[in-house]
């Protein structure tokens, strides 16, 4: 009988902790930006790249996360918001207009190095979104398109350095 009551308090006890809990929300507020600065909007990939990146990779590399049901209860809304934080302090597309040349370039080689390692998108993440869980064709398509985008990105760094390189000359 005492084991009984112990165990029903303990049990008690959880579920007032977990009601509780609820009451800690995260921040989700997301800043106002410039849509003009969208890594999609700036690169105009094709549509079926557009769409890889959005279910694979956005959700926590932007400030257009989609926020699952599951996303309101504590403490799994807790794990998922931190999760989202880490993601856009790595990259966030939402802003990529802001990155310099030179970052642009790190951070696509990043990408494809992640994509193609199957580092990302992560596990914890494709098994709750099934959209997001990319062939090794995808992967393929993702990697080829960030790889491009490097190149491209790379010269623009390279134009940017020889230009700040001629103003140093001029001065």
């Amino acid at each position: 009988m005492k084991m009984r009551g112990i165990i029903r308090r303990v049990l008690i006890g959880a579920f007032l902790l977990l009601l509780f809990a609820q009451a800690i929300r995260p921040d989700r507020s997301v800043p106002a930006t410039d849509e003009g600065l969208d890594y999609i909007t700036l690169t105009q990939p094709p549509a079926a790249v557009a769409d890889l990146l959005h279910n694979a990779c956005y959700d926590c590399h932007s400030y257009q996360s989609e926020y699952p049901w599951y996303s309101q209860v504590a403490p799994v809304s807790w794990w998922i918001q931190n999760h989202i934080d880490e993601g856009r302090e790595h990259l966030n597309f939402s802003i990529w207009g802001e990155y310099n040349a030179k970052k642009q370039a790190h951070k696509l080689e990043e990408c494809w190095e992640e994509v193609g390692e199957k580092k990302m998108p992560l596990n914890s993440f494709t098994w709750a979104h099934p959209e997001a869980r990319l062939t090794s064709g995808q992967r393929q398509e993702l990697v080829a398109w960030f790889k491009g985008s490097a190149g491209a990105t790379k010269g623009a760094a390279g134009a940017e350095a020889e230009e700040s390189e001629g103003r140093d000359d001029d001065d």
